[in-house]
């Protein structure tokens, strides 16, 4: 089940707003393409962000790919415990395998992202 507490872009990653600030993760649906991740790049703390722009990689058993930003905004803070075990991404993606959180976020950059529906059916259609 795809959570409807967030907005989802066509490259698989999440955004869910909390306050001000943007926790930004990848789908469950990305995550089980990827297989076991062995790796995640993240941004550097304060680097501003582009919506839709390349901003770290996941690495997996498989292939290594692209993390873009859903959003605008600055890095306010990165998931270090995915030092440790990036499998957390594997294992809990919309919660404890956040990736990055943003602050200064352009909400007008939401409104051109998917809800849970929309992206489901994307998936989907994807599979076909």
């Amino acid at each position: 089940m795809t959570p409807t507490d967030r907005k989802y872009a066509k490259t698989h990653e999440w955004v869910k707003m909390e306050g001000n600030t943007a926790v930004v993760g990848i789908s469950d649906h990305a995550q089980k393409a990827l297989g076991d991740i062995t790796f995640v790049e993240r941004p550097p703390n304060g680097k501003n962000l582009a919506q839709g722009k390349e901003c770290g990689v996941i690495e997996s058993v498989k292939a290594a790919s692209d993390i873009y930003s859903p959003v605008s905004g600055a890095v306010a803070e990165t998931n270090a415990a995915l030092d440790a075990n990036p499998g957390l991404i594997n294992e809990d993606p919309y919660g404890k395998g956040w990736i990055l959180k943003l602050k200064n976020v352009n909400g007008a950059d939401l409104s051109g992202l998917l809800d849970a529906a929309a992206y489901e059916k994307m998936v989907e259609a994807e599979k076909a």
